[in-house]
């Protein structure tokens, strides 16, 4: 319910966008699957062959340097040339999915859009297709909830995120445990934050004299801790945008925020302890 098949339709040009812009680049050759197989139902409809469904796009492709024809290609996605002169409407729902890809495929497009691309077929045609991809030269599209699918097809994600548009480097597994790392790392952030706020609510001890007061290193010291510290949290911000946007090594990233929460909580609390003597 985020968008995310509309946002293949638009990119396809079968939907007007409500408001931006969207540019295609002159040499980009589109091939779209969608949830969908209406393309069967054209023309001649159902009564067609196998063959001739295909045939209608294109008779060849190059597919990873080799030339196959429509009844190679149809073979790749396990059509016997016996069923290949089958009707249409002889073929289950995950044939007709099957079939839809071979037909998008010969028509050789350089950017793919795939809408559930897995749905409907079976862990025979999932090898296939994956295979497929692995040798495609283009763009590939997906929309998909098969996360291992993904893994095996993707190296970057967009994923729709409290209505924004969050960019990721990697397969759906490393998106995983990045979210699990930021969670963590937001846990423990904020229970460093209830425990400093614990330290300055709490009531200091009563005394019978006044604070001892600061030597002149403790005030230089001060002073440079009142440099610095605005200067690490400005670090630990730029660190927190990184890890959030998948820039950079995450492992290294999340070592390096961690040593800076301890050091900047060391920090803090010595602050604390230097302002509270008299100056």
């Amino acid at each position: 319910g985020s968008g995310k098949s509309t946002l293949l339709d638009l990119i396809a040009g079968r939907r007007q966008a409500t408001g931006g812009s969207l540019r295609l680049g002159e040499t980009v050759h589109l091939g779209y699957l969608d949830q969908h197989t209406d393309a069967l139902t054209e023309g001649r409809g159902l009564e067609r062959k196998v063959i001739e469904f295909v045939e209608e796009a294109a008779s060849r492709i190059d597919l990873g340097g080799e030339q196959l024809s429509a009844s190679q290609l149809l073979e790749r996605f396990l059509f016997p040339p016996a069923q290949q002169h089958s009707p249409l409407s002889k073929l289950s729902g995950g044939e007709r999915r099957r079939l839809s890809l071979c037909r998008m495929l010969i028509q050789a497009p350089n950017v793919l859009l795939l809408d559930e691309p897995t749905n409907d077929l079976d862990v025979q045609t999932l090898s296939v297709l994956e295979d497929l991809l692995e040798d495609f030269r283009g763009c590939v599209v997906v929309v998909s909830h098969d996360r291992y699918f993904l893994d095996r097809t993707v190296d970057r994600l967009f994923c729709f995120e409290a209505g924004r548009l969050q960019r990721f480097e990697g397969n759906y597994s490393a998106f995983l445990e990045h979210q699990r790392q930021k969670e963590k790392l937001a846990a423990e952030e904020s229970t460093r934050h209830r425990s400093n706020l614990e330290k300055t609510r709490k009531p200091p001890a009563l005394k019978t004299q006044g604070p001892r007061r600061r030597s002149f290193k403790e005030s230089r010291e001060l002073e440079s801790l009142e440099r610095e510290l605005p200067q690490m949290e400005q670090r630990k911000a730029d660190l927190e945008q990184a890890i959030s946007t998948g820039k950079g090594d995450l492992t290294s990233l999340s070592h390096d925020l961690a040593g800076l929460l301890e050091a900047l909580e060391t920090s803090e609390e010595r602050w604390l302890e230097l302002s509270e003597l008299a100056p």
